[in-house]
């Protein structure tokens, strides 16, 4: 009976380790250049289309530890895009970006091109997104006329079709049956806009291409970034 016991203990013993080093991160690591072979810096890394606080640093190397069920890397850029890999059981992963850092320009910007815009996560000058994204300022009290969001979206946006409750922002291409472009309420996604008031917005934004890719797959279709009045300030 004795000797059945202490078979039984070394099994559950070693079921637990086994389990445990299962839930072990692994650690990943590599390099992101662009087209012309040159370092990314501050590029984020983002895991199953999820953002982490790891970013390139100025020699374009990153290295994160992320879960053994893990399936996909990516890394963003607001200069370079967006370029995502299988994770696959490897290790090192490198990246080059398909389009090269645009250099800056070196006459003095008007206002328009140095206001920020926020990216989902975090903000960027207008100058230095690689295509445009639109934002209105929803504390003007004309919007308070507006008898629903999606009136004010259609309203607001030329480059954006709304049909009844249905959004399509136009110029994005998905390979997914749906259009539908990702909704972010106060940095939280949500599936219906149907509960906001006009007069409850503080600013709309609409992303798409490199400007939405920061959410991976998930911004195929484009994202429509609303922060309404009240909402906490972002943390830089």
């Amino acid at each position: 009976m004795r000797i059945y016991f202490l078979v039984l203990m070394v099994l559950l013993s070693f079921s637990v380790s086994s389990g445990q080093k299962s839930n072990n991160k692994i650690t990943i690591s590599g390099t992101v250049l662009d087209a012309n072979q040159k370092p990314v810096p501050d590029a984020i890394i983002l895991i199953d289309n999820h953002k982490t606080n790891i970013v390139t640093d100025k020699k374009g190397a990153y290295k994160i530890k992320v879960s053994p069920k893990a399936k996909l890397i990516s890394v963003f850029s607001f200069r370079n895009g967006v370029s995502e890999a299988e994770i696959g059981g490897r290790t090192v992963i490198s990246f080059v970006m398909k389009t090269a850092a645009t250099s800056a320009k070196s006459e003095v910007l008007n206002s328009q091109n140095e206001e920020t815009v926020n990216v989902g996560y975090g903000t960027v000058k207008k100058k230095d997104l690689t295509t445009q994204a639109e934002k209105i300022d929803g504390t003007n009290n004309k919007y308070a006329s507006y008898a629903n969001i999606y009136d004010m979206i259609r309203g607001e946006f030329p480059g954006v079709q709304v049909i009844g409750k249905n959004i399509v922002i136009r110029g994005t291409s998905s390979l997914m049956l749906s259009s539908d472009p990702l909704l972010i309420v106060d940095g939280m996604s949500v599936s219906s806009l149907d509960d906001i008031s006009p007069v409850l917005v503080k600013s709309i934004e609409v992303l798409k291409g490199p400007a939405a890719a920061v959410y991976g797959s998930r911004g195929t279709n484009g994202v429509i970034l609303i922060t309404l009045r009240g909402a906490p300030e972002e943390k830089k």
